[in-house]
């Protein structure tokens, strides 16, 4: 149904007789279990269902039950062929609420799915449901799982957005791919509404100019830019990245959380030996992370990071209330890190 990468998503159980797809793999399936907690992709992948069944048969009809509240019969009621026998999708909400007359309902029926029927289950986690979960990984012909989990590295976040242009043969540099997901690094919803606002807009490829043309206010990115000009030693250029960010009413402990980001990143490279890929294999990160903290690693030595790390905790505590001057500790911070952690 949709072009990308085939195979068994990193969060999938090794014990399931059914397929389990990522959300641009979805297929049609008498049953489809939609599983995990990131409802981005849940929402896209029961909506690209809905959409390619509509255009195989544009009669299609779509039932909506919400199985925290079912009622005792509802599912046959909406499973059972109309008059003129139209395919019938079937979408279920709260499977993780549900109720034991849906429980119930919803075993029997995955014995003998109704035919012409598509049933989509969402469950976004928990053990509520377990049961009917284990019956519908052992129905091996009659179901598949689409697997909706968390991005939580940013190597992750960095290969999603990518796919996203990718997907609509928009063209983006990488500069301006990192700065983009260090923008919306805290919400893949976000990122990927602006992946979209992005490939709609922009006729020509997207570059560095393009994303502070759009984002250039973002707290997130401010503050990553103040975080780069003081690893780099331009203890000015840093000093003048806070105030603008302060003024454009940034807060410091975001600030403070895009140093820590930075600090450990480079703190693992640190250690590390071998190729980048290697490294990145190792550590969780894509290559590019760790070209980057190499780079921002020049001039650096383990006793300096040591006491950046130090001061990090200081001002990450000040900041989060144990200072008097939330400011004033982020500029010696700023400090700390532009002399690469030299007394």
């Amino acid at each position: 149904m949709a072009a990308g990468r085939r195979g068994t998503p990193r969060t999938a159980k090794a014990a399931s007789a059914i397929p389990q797809l990522e959300w641009h793999e979805v297929r049609p399936s008498p049953v489809v279990l939609v599983s995990g907690p990131q409802e981005l992709f849940a929402e896209r992948a029961i909506k690209g269902l809905r959409d390619y069944l509509r255009a195989e048969d544009p009669s299609l009809e779509v039932s909506d039950i919400d199985a925290g509240a079912y009622q005792p019969g509802e599912l046959l009621t909406v499973a059972s062929p109309s008059l003129f026998a139209e395919p019938r999708l079937i979408r279920v909400s709260n499977v993780e609420k549900c109720t034991d007359a849906f429980l119930a309902e919803a075993l029997e029926y995955l014995a003998e799915p109704a035919e012409a029927a598509y049933l989509v289950l969402r469950h976004s986690g928990g053990v509520r449901g377990k049961k009917l979960l284990e019956a519908i990984r052992s129905a091996s012909g009659s179901a598949i799982e689409v697997v909706c989990a968390d991005l939580k590295k940013d190597s992750e976040k960095y290969d999603f957005a990518k796919a996203e242009f990718q997907r609509s043969d928009k063209r983006i540099t990488p500069g301006a791919l990192r700065q983009l997901v260090s923008a919306f690094t805290d919400d893949v919803a976000e990122l990927a509404a602006a992946c979209q606002q992005l490939i709609s807009d922009s006729a020509a490829q997207i570059t560095e100019e393009t994303i502070d043309r759009y984002y250039g206010g973002r707290v997130e990115t401010t503050a990553f830019a103040v975080a780069d000009s003081a690893i780099a030693g331009r203890h000015g250029e840093a000093l003048m990245g806070l105030r603008h960010a302060l003024a454009s009413g940034a807060d410091p402990v975001p600030i403070v959380a895009a140093f820590a980001m930075k600090v450990r990143t480079m703190a693992k490279v640190s250690g590390a030996h071998g190729p980048s890929g290697q490294i990145a294999g190792q550590l969780g990160m894509a290559p590019w992370q760790v070209d980057r903290a190499k780079r921002d690693l020049q001039g650096w030595t383990d006793e300096g990071l040591g006491r950046a790390i130090l001061a990090l905790a200081e001002t990450d505590a000040a900041v989060k209330g144990a200072g008097r001057d939330p400011v004033f500790a982020v500029e010696k911070l700023i400090g700390v890190i532009a002399r690469r952690g030299r007394s």
